[in-house]
């Protein structure tokens, strides 16, 4: 399975999501889950994982068993010198056993070329792996279903984090 992963903050507070499906083009989840989170760390500029990381583990607790790919919503590297993002810190933190793509609505000032993919429109997708060849993470992200530039899964996660 894949889970595509989102978290929404407010209050001091997160809630994380997780979108489950078998096939990168499924149209529709298989399940769906949220874990809620009662304290986070203050975002701190520079080290986002410190806040986000805490709030995928309780998340990833209540699978019975890890998915083969995790999406998050953020860059798993920074630049094309291999700067760790989100999804390399959640790779790590793994032990680099499930492959972990991020898809990144924003560039990073070094993001590479190479990392955008056009989807429904002018403005592109920033999407990286760790574990996970790039050129298929970002074909694997180019099919997904929804005719829009962020896959309807993924919106899926997004709308779930925020309480949707």
């Amino acid at each position: 399975m894949i889970l595509a992963t989102d978290v929404h903050y407010f209050d001091g507070r997160a809630r994380a999501a997780g979108v489950l499906f078998a096939d990168w083009s499924d149209a529709l989840a298989a399940a769906t889950l949220t874990a809620d989170i009662d304290a986070v760390a203050d975002y701190q500029p520079g080290a986002f994982y410190r806040r986000e990381l805490p709030c995928l583990a309780a998340l990833l607790a209540k699978l019975d068993a890890p998915p083969e790919c995790i999406v998050v919503d953020g860059h798993a590297w920074l630049d094309g010198a291999g700067r760790p993002g989100l999804g390399a810190h959640l790779w790590e933190s793994l032990q680099r056993r499930v492959a972990v793509v991020g898809v990144a609505k924003t560039r990073f000032v070094d993001t590479p070329a190479e990392a955008e993919v056009l989807r429904g429109g002018a403005r592109p997708l920033y999407v990286t792996a760790a574990g996970l060849e790039p050129a298929l993470a970002r074909a694997a992200v180019a099919r997904m279903a929804g005719a829009h530039r962020l896959p309807d899964l993924l919106k899926q996660a997004d709308r779930l984090a925020r309480g949707g």
